[in-house]
């Protein structure tokens, strides 16, 4: 699936502000009958939403001050505090090649500056480090992406055009879905799996921020929106993707360590290739262009000027097809690939390498 992603707001367009949500609730029907089970149904309704509204409230309230503002030389977007160091998480495609950045919390609208320590483009994931720790600075608590399930309600965080602070409501719409980045506008072009899908509206400029189940765990970072053509690619309402929690913590706690991501857990086949069309200009495959020596499929014995066109047994029509595929692979899987050669179809098997 193809997904435009939230792109990031020019700071001179962008208009600071913040938003709350607000929840219609009833009053309570004291002093009915007592006994009365049509009465009891009236008054139940209103006291379950009062319930449902605190409940928000309470993880507005705690989740909020850990999600930041963003703002590079020219555009703004969203951030996590990850820990007490001062480590913020966001997209790739926030920070791009800029080093030093400007940071607004939620309690202050001095802004702090900051350095990035890594950027991950593969999994639109970067980690940024407050050049000076502000005094009660609150870390996000992230969750287990296995207990995220569908239906579940979520409240979307971050600064959509710019306005810093602001939430949306909706609920998970499905798990593990694979989603391609565009790279139109700063896009990192990443195949990006196992997102959260979710219907709160995320809107440019909540990239990097934060997807929070009413436990107030971060269970996402907002990431995709995806596009419909049929609205000139424009982005589909309440149609969104978020990062799994899971994996932004895989990331971010190597980053932190070690500076860089040394375990991707992503697979590859040590390529680089192009989508290639037939005689009816329709994808049919994705043509080898380099091999990377030593890699899965220089051992395999594929070369460039093949066409791949299957993996697993899976067709391959495009290479962001073949980048799906891989997507939900791990490295060291055994898997097949076959390609054509000189208009001979050829099946060989692979052990797969690491992005």
């Amino acid at each position: 699936m193809d997904a435009s992603r939230t792109r990031r707001i020019p700071r001179t367009a962008a208009a600071l502000g913040s938003c709350c949500l607000a929840l219609l609730c009833g009053c309570s029907a004291a002093g009915s009958p007592a006994g009365d089970p049509a009465t009891a149904r009236a008054a139940a309704v209103p006291a379950a939403a009062s319930d449902l509204q605190s409940q928000y409230q309470r993880v507005i309230k705690d989740v909020l001050p850990s999600v930041v503002q963003i703002q590079a030389s020219k555009d703004l977007g969203s951030g996590v505090v990850y820990d007490g160091d001062g480590h913020i998480v966001t997209n790739a495609h926030v920070v791009q090649g800029e080093k030093k950045f400007k940071v607004t919390t939620a309690n202050s609208e001095e802004p702090l500056t900051a350095t990035l320590v890594y950027s991950y483009p593969e999994q639109d994931l970067a980690v940024l480090r407050l050049d000076k720790k502000p005094d009660g600075l609150k870390a996000a608590s992230f969750g287990d992406t296995e207990k995220v399930e569908v239906g579940q309600i979520t409240l979307a965080m971050g600064s959509p055009l710019g306005l810093s602070s602001s939430v949306t409501e909706g609920i998970v719409s499905a798990t593990g879905r694979t989603v391609s980045e565009n790279q139109e506008g700063g896009g990192t072009g990443a195949t990006i799996p196992n997102m959260v899908q979710t219907s709160a509206a995320i809107n440019p400029g909540n990239s990097g921020g934060a997807l929070v189940n009413l436990d107030g765990q971060v269970i996402g970072i907002p990431t995709l929106a995806a596009s419909d053509p049929d609205l000139g690619g424009s982005a589909a309402p309440g149609i969104g993707f978020a990062i799994p929690g899971s994996m932004v913590k895989t990331v971010a706690d190597q980053i932190i360590k070690q500076g860089k991501v040394t375990d991707s857990g992503r697979a590859a086949l040590g390529i680089s290739g192009r989508t290639v069309v037939d005689v009816n200009y329709q994808p049919a495959g994705v043509a080898v262009v380099t091999v990377k020596p030593r890699d899965a499929a220089d051992k395999a014995g594929i070369r460039a000027g093949d066409i791949i066109t299957g993996l697993g047994g899976e067709h391959v029509t495009t290479i962001t097809s073949l980048a799906e595929s891989l997507a939900a692979d791990r490295p060291g899987q055994k898997t097949t690939v076959t390609y054509s050669r000189e208009d001979v179809e050829r099946t060989v098997d692979v052990t797969l390498g690491e992005q």
